[in-house]
């Protein structure tokens, strides 16, 4: 079958189609025909071998796929790796069945970043009706669906970053009551404006660096941070613990694996974020439909942030 698989690691440039043996699927597991599969600012990480986890070659990137199952399922799944084919399996319990009303690219959207935007909201920073919440790349795959759950679930303001006019003005369709610019410098300054004034509740960070920085320094008292990524490649400063005791803030992480061990920590968010979806309270993004032959490109797109919203590859082509 076709897929990408990489033998060494690096950039885009390393990402080729291959022709490799169609997966069996084992005891537990299910073979699914894969009709789309997602792309996650997390794959550039796993190809240059900069994630959290260390990969090991050869691999096919590619952590979460929609397609069906010999016996007629439409399921979307999390894989781990081995998305980027034509076929791939999955552990049975991570493989749920998309309801009618749900799009391939809307399953693709919520399975992995809509419950990633699940868990930061309720999980890591347990947001309380009228607190203000600042999510950073709100035009991304996670940042748009946060904008959206925050004001379903009552944020009193919800005031996102992003890097361009346009995706600014996006953000603010998707409800957002303020969208500002998200260059660190002078960026504490541009959230305390954007909310007021005042300092802001909750921050969704996944930049690093001094985005991180500049948005602790914004966070009010009993404050929450969360991070859950590094998209500039850069460390923030270190906190000394006194900076976190004076105002009472906290700062939490989140990696959507370490709920991997407990299925229903991803198919509980899952099914409220489908039911979301197919009432139209909820409209995950899908901002871009690459062939599996352009994935390079996409990456490259996702690098650049030239993208918005969820990412996704046709293995048909």
């Amino acid at each position: 079958m076709r897929a990408i698989q990489i033998t060494e690691f690096g950039g885009p440039e390393v990402l080729k189609i291959s022709d490799v043996p169609e997966p069996v699927a084992g005891d537990g597991q299910v073979l699914i025909t894969v009709d789309r599969a997602g792309i996650n600012y997390a794959d550039t990480h796993q190809v240059e071998n900069s994630y959290l986890s260390k990969t090991e070659l050869p691999l096919i990137p590619g952590g979460e796929v929609v397609g069906h199952t010999a016996d007629g399922r439409r399921v979307v799944a999390l894989v781990g790796s081995g998305g980027y084919a034509e076929q791939t399996v999955a552990h049975a319990p991570y493989a749920w069945d998309v309801p009618e009303g749900v799009s391939d690219g809307q399953a693709l959207a919520l399975v992995l970043q809509g419950t990633t935007a699940w868990h930061l909201l309720k999980t890591s920073t347990h947001l309380q009706p009228g607190e203000s919440v600042l999510v950073h790349a709100g035009a991304g795959g996670v940042g748009s669906l946060a904008v959206q759950l925050a004001k379903l679930w009552g944020a009193g303001r919800v005031i996102a970053t992003a890097s361009t006019e346009d995706k600014r003005k996006q953000v603010l369709e998707l409800g957002a009551d303020a969208a500002i610019d998200g260059t660190p410098e002078g960026l504490k300054d541009r959230i305390l404006e954007a909310n007021g004034g005042k300092p802001v509740d909750i921050v969704l960070e996944m930049v690093g660096g001094p985005t991180f920085d500049e948005s602790f320094a914004a966070l009010g008292r009993f404050g929450r941070l969360v991070t859950f990524g590094a998209a500039s490649r850069q460390q923030a400063e270190p906190i000394d613990a006194s900076r976190l005791m004076k105002g009472s803030k906290t700062i939490a992480g989140f990696w959507l694996a370490d709920c991997f061990a407990n299925p229903q920590l991803l198919g509980g968010p899952l099914a409220e974020l489908f039911d979301l979806t197919a009432e139209g309270k909820l409209t995950p993004i899908v901002g871009g439909e690459y062939a599996l032959s352009e994935v390079a490109t996409a990456h490259e797109d996702m690098r650049a942030r030239r993208t918005v919203g969820k990412l996704v590859l046709d293995p048909t082509r």
